[in-house]
């Protein structure tokens, strides 16, 4: 597994903020029961992810919970799987 070939699917998880996490206001979710939560933007990425380099802007100061997501863990397979089973779009075959 590599991220390179990945779609990012990490970048679409619900990640909750922790005490000793030090997010940036302005990327910082609250539910209405007061729990936080990296925003996302509308096409459910985290506000995080800078567009232009496609990385994550806050890498260096990331959630703890970014930390812990290990490229290639049983976690990471679970969500490229369940990803592509609910939001990849099937390419069509064309028998010739």
């Amino acid at each position: 597994m590599q991220c390179t070939s990945c779609e990012a699917v990490c970048c679409r998880l619900t990640v909750v903020l922790l005490p000793d996490d030090h997010v940036p206001e302005w990327l910082i979710h609250r539910d209405e029961h007061g729990m936080e939560t990296l925003a996302k933007n509308e096409e459910g990425w985290c506000v995080a992810v800078d567009p232009d380099k496609l990385c994550c802007s806050i890498y260096e100061d990331r959630p703890t919970i970014c930390r812990k997501f290990a490229m290639g863990s049983p976690g990471c397979r679970d969500a490229r799987m369940e990803w592509r089973n609910h939001y990849a779009i099937p390419t069509p075959v064309v028998l010739i």
